[in-house]
Formats: structure tokens, sequence, C-alpha cells
């Protein structure tokens, strides 16, 4: 265990993370429907590649090529039984990158959802999902990371699960949810209802938050409603750069760097201590997020007319916490964040 983490949060009123993992390894050449985690194997020096990039645009950490590196996800391609060889790897190319960086470089290991829905709406207990999130953290501790990074869950009780099994890992952690369905999580999750789980939490995590979901504009809605909660736990802001569009056979965001660096002002004055980019976000939006965030004062907390007016109209006209908003759907599958 280090306490890297824990002492930028202690010296630094804000922390930028990096972008994004999926959208980068695409333009460098992964296909659609490849595990991204082989490539810490058969591509060491593009991972290399795409960690230097976040550290070279200024982020200060970065997380690992592990997002689907759970036995579960890995089952896809025939590779369960690597989890923990491929975090390790992942964190090990991180452990590099960060050590000859010259400043302090947070390594996250970064652990997506198992992709399972669990009991009892799924089939997946708590006692497996604990296994499954403990194996992938006992390699990216193997590797090197300095913490363990949960993201992109939908639900309460796989969120439970991961911290249980970070306790077990004697790791420190962070963990993120994504708010995707007319302001609360796929299983039906709102802003206040996480602020409420955090607070509860045995092992407490060093930090929680969003990442991924719709547009950044409804990111922040839903970093403002974890700061009226009153938390102490610092709060990440992970949003996507701009809104996914299908141009030529590809997927393309398009939020320009301008409007990252917008972002990030926006959800340091929502009250996020660590800020960064999820699908979409490359190098060039986090320099402009760096360069906003280092060259601007913290502001008071923006209203959602100022926050529609930056960054673009919210994609629901609530944020899931309001009466008789509408119940999440439930579904089989969690997307890939990118």
């Amino acid at each position: 265990m280090t306490n890297a983490l824990s002492k930028m949060l202690s010296e630094r009123e804000w922390i930028l993370a990096d972008g994004a993992t999926g959208t980068n390894l695409f333009n460098m050449g992964l296909m659609s429907g490849d595990a991204p985690e082989l490539w810490n194997e058969q591509h060491p020096e593009k991972i290399k590649a795409l960690y230097k990039s976040a550290v070279d645009a200024g982020s200060d950490m970065f997380l690992t090529n592990s997002f689907g590196g759970n036995a579960s996800r890995l089952k896809l391609h025939s590779a369960q039984d690597r989890a923990h060889d491929l975090s390790r790897m992942a964190a090990e190319i991180g452990r590099d990158v960060a050590d000859a960086a010259g400043r302090p470089i947070v390594v996250a290991g970064s652990v997506g959802p198992t992709g399972d829905i669990m009991e009892p709406v799924g089939t997946l207990s708590h006692s497996d999902a604990v296994e499954i999130f403990h194996e992938q953290a006992e390699g990216l501790k193997a590797g090197g990371a300095d913490v363990l990074w949960l993201e992109t869950i939908s639900a309460p009780e796989e969120y439970l699960a991961a911290a249980e099994a970070f306790k077990r890992a004697q790791m420190p952690w962070v963990g993120t949810m994504s708010f995707d369905t007319a302001g609360r999580t796929m299983m039906g999750l709102t802003s206040a209802a996480m602020v409420e789980m955090v607070d509860n939490i045995e092992n407490s995590p060093l930090g929680f938050g969003a990442n991924c979901g719709t547009g950044a504009s409804d990111l922040l809605r839903t970093v403002l409603g974890f700061a009226a909660q009153g938390t102490s736990v610092p709060i990440v802001a992970k949003g996507n750069a701009g809104i996914p569009k299908y141009v030529d056979g590809h997927i393309h965001y398009d939020g320009t760097p301008e409007l990252m660096g917008e972002y990030a002002m926006l959800a340091r004055n929502c009250g996020a201590r660590i800020i960064g980019g999820c699908c979409g976000t490359m190098p060039e939006h986090l320099s402009a997020m760096r360069r906003a965030l280092e060259n601007n004062e913290k502001a008071q907390a923006p209203t959602l007319d100022v926050i529609s007016a930056a960054l673009g109209p919210f994609s629901s006209s609530g944020d899931g916490t309001e009466e008789n908003a509408p119940v999440a759907r439930q579904t089989r599958r969690r997307r890939r964040s990118s």
C-alpha cells in the first residue's frame, strides 16, 4: 500500500486525472471487440505511450489499462485465467512511466464492472463478485499501483462487493459510478443515494464520484448533487468529451479542448477535487484542462443554467432525485468505458 494519492490530496486543491483509454487505444489500432488488456502483453510499448501521453499533457495521475481485466469480462476472450497477470502487467508498465516522470504521479489501477448482474436480479452472488474483484486487485497491487480505481459501476451491490475485495487486498481505493439514465445509474441509484452509501462503507474510499454517463453537463449536475449532501470525501468528476456522434463508420466525440477547459473549471466550482475526462478525452483536451485549472481561480458553484450555457443542454429534465422521477431500466450488460 502507498499513500501517494492521500498525500497529493493533502497538498493540492485539485488533481488532474487522465482521459480516455479506449478512444486513444482505438486510435493506436485496437479493433472493436478486441480486449485492450491483452495489449499489456502484446503491445506494451503502446500502453506505455498511452500512459505517457497523459503525463506529458499535465495529468497528475492516470488509470491503468485494466478496465475489463477481471475474470468475468476476460471470459469473453477465453482469458479468464489471466486476470491477475494482465492486471499486474498494466500496473507494472504504469509504475515505470510514473517513476520516470520527474514529478509525483499516481498510478491508479482501473477496475471496471464484472459485466454480470448481481443477485437477486441476476445470478452473480456477492461472494463470487468479491472473489473476482479481489483477484484483480491483487494483480494491480503486485504490479505497483498506488491506488485502486473502481469505475463505471451501476449497481450499489457491485460497488460494495468491490469495497470488500479492496479491503481484503489492503489497498486504498476510489470509486465512481456512471449516472447515465435520467440522472440515475442504470440500476436506479441517485447522487444522494451514492453519498449515503459511501458514508456508510466500512472500508471508505479516498474519493468517489461520477464518470462516463452522457454529456459533461449531466455529469456536473450529478457532482452538484454530491456536493449538496455536505460530504467530506473528495469528489471525482470524469466526464466525456462532449456527445458521441457516428461519423464515417466511427464514433467521434464533439467536445473541443476549449469546451473541456470550461468543463474542468466548472467541475472544480461544482465541488470536484479530482478532475479528468472519460470517453473521447485526448491529450489535447487534458492540456487545455490543465491550463484552465492553473490560470483560473475557483469560483462559486454554477447554476444549472450556467452549466448548460457553457457545455450544452442536459439530456433529461431532472437528476433523478425529484418526485415522480422515472425509474431506471435494468439491462444485462454494461458498456465498456472508452
